[in-house]
């Protein structure tokens, strides 16, 4: 996710109501916030998320599809309903709650989306979830240190990009901050900025080879 994500094409009319609602939560609940294009959904990211949910010890993680991401080409962008919808086919954990809230947001930054998600939800421990290959582009998101320190994150490593966290700007710069990953499962109970690096089982698939071989 990134700045900017909605564009003028994208319609709600086909997505159901409840997919641009934030997820219902309980009081003191830890939620994980996994967002991205999901363009398309595929096993990389189901195990990303399955392995923040069992290593960060998380009630529910939310599944956020966006509207689109400006770092990255919209010109093979699938709509926002079919994302959705390739999304709920692959995720069958019940922790995992698939939303578009985002959406119902117009125009936004994800610091932005962050502060309001914050905002709404004061009694939940929210933690921000990312793949490692992210890391080295954080930077250029925009507001990217208000992101860390807004929640707590966690970085799930990715197929080459195992030593981002020591190379990228965000973990030069978060340094101080960071936690060692047996400590990941307190990782809530953190003031942000507080990160780490969860190492575990790795895919190497990716939405833009998946793109690619169905041209």
């Amino acid at each position: 996710m990134a700045p900017d994500k909605r564009g003028p094409d994208v319609t709600t009319d086909d997505i159901d109501r409840r997919y641009l609602r934030m997820p219902h939560t309980e009081r003191g609940m830890v939620v994980g916030l996994f967002g991205g294009s999901f363009n398309p959904p595929h096993q990389g990211h189901a195990l990303v998320a399955e392995i923040a949910i069992r290593r960060l010890g998380l009630d529910q993680l939310w599944w956020m599809v966006t509207p689109g991401n400006p770092l990255k080409d919209r010109n093979h962008l699938a709509p926002l309903a079919e994302r959705i919808a390739l999304s709920e086919a692959i995720t069958t954990d019940p922790h995992i709650k698939v939303t578009a809230f985002e959406q119902a947001f117009g125009v936004s930054y994800t610091a932005n989306t962050l502060a309001r998600v914050k905002a709404r939800n004061p009694n939940i421990h929210f933690i921000w979830i990312m793949g490692a290959d992210s890391l080295q582009t954080f930077h250029k998101w925009q507001k990217w240190k208000e992101i860390a320190r807004t929640f707590p994150i966690a970085v799930i490593d990715r197929p080459g990009a195992t030593l981002s966290y020591l190379s990228s700007k965000m973990a030069k710069t978060f340094n101080f901050a960071r936690i060692d990953e047996d400590d990941a499962r307190v990782l809530w109970k953190k003031t942000a900025p507080a990160w780490t690096f969860i190492h575990g089982p790795r895919s190497a698939l990716s939405s833009t080879a998946i793109r690619k071989a169905a041209e």
